[in-house]
């Protein structure tokens, strides 16, 4: 156990009573000897706390923690603040992982210190379900969206160095601009060709509930944080129209138009 590095689960709870226990054990089957898991309640008003405190009272290795309402950006980093672990994966609380997931990238992050983020082949369940099909990394797909799901692994020294998950980004896509700050002057991805990630489809839940409004805050944002980034990539900033956004900005660089 002492020769292999402790990996850090992080997960924040809000109002997940129903999925949590499923989440819970998922987190016990793994495979891997070395495991803390760091929850953190975000100001739920059902049973969720009660069922991780009880979790955290049953085993040593997890520990929990509660905050006011902040939203899952700020219960994450609270948890990442509150770890010991050389390696992070966050894993939301209705959220499962495969017995295998959290060795197979260990193995990888341990052999590559070029390797920055290390995730896998998914799967959809609940409302829907089907392989999650996401368009292989590359920085320029970065730049136009994600694709790398929230729970993928990585140092927990390189979220010390991205100033950690940006909390003003209540509405959502938090994931996509973390994984911007991480990556987008160095670092390998690598996709382990295993189904290790299983994410659940919910009427209503926050991915899919995120409106337009929402969706124009987060390219503002990016745009702002990340303008020499977004700017190499899709020659001006990301517009409304995300998905022609480079044509959009080359076509008004050839007209002289100030971006």
């Amino acid at each position: 156990m002492e020769n292999q590095p402790l990996v850090s689960i992080i997960t924040p709870v809000y109002n997940q009573e129903l999925f949590l226990p499923e989440t819970v054990q998922s987190v016990l089957a793994v495979r891997y000897p070395n495991l803390e898991w760091i929850m953190v309640d975000d100001g739920s008003v059902d049973q969720s706390p009660q069922i991780a405190q009880q979790l955290a009272e049953s085993y040593p290795w997890v520990r929990f923690f509660r905050q006011p309402n902040a939203g899952p950006a700020a219960a994450r980093n609270m948890a990442i603040r509150q770890a010991s672990g050389t390696y992070i994966l966050p894993l939301d609380a209705d959220d499962l992982i495969s017995p295998d997931y959290i060795s197979k990238a260990v193995g990888i992050l341990e052999q590559r210190s070029d390797v920055k983020v290390v995730y896998c082949e998914a799967e959809k369940f609940g409302a829907k379900s089907g392989l999650w099909k996401l368009k292989p990394f590359s920085r320029k797909e970065l730049a136009k969206g994600n694709m790398i799901f929230v729970s993928a692994m990585y140092r927990r020294k390189d979220w010390e160095l991205t100033g950690g998950y940006a909390e003003e980004m209540t509405w959502g896509f938090e994931d996509w601009e973390f994984w911007i700050s991480m990556l987008k002057n160095e670092g390998e991805v690598v996709k382990l060709p295993i189904k290790g990630f299983f994410y659940r489809i919910r009427p209503g839940s926050r991915r899919k509930s995120v409106d337009q409004g929402g969706r124009q805050l987060t390219y503002q944002f990016i745009n702002r944080k990340h303008a020499d980034f977004i700017y190499k990539y899709l020659n001006g900033p990301i517009r409304k129209s995300k998905t022609w956004s480079k044509l959009i900005n080359t076509f008004y660089k050839w007209m002289g138009i100030k971006l």
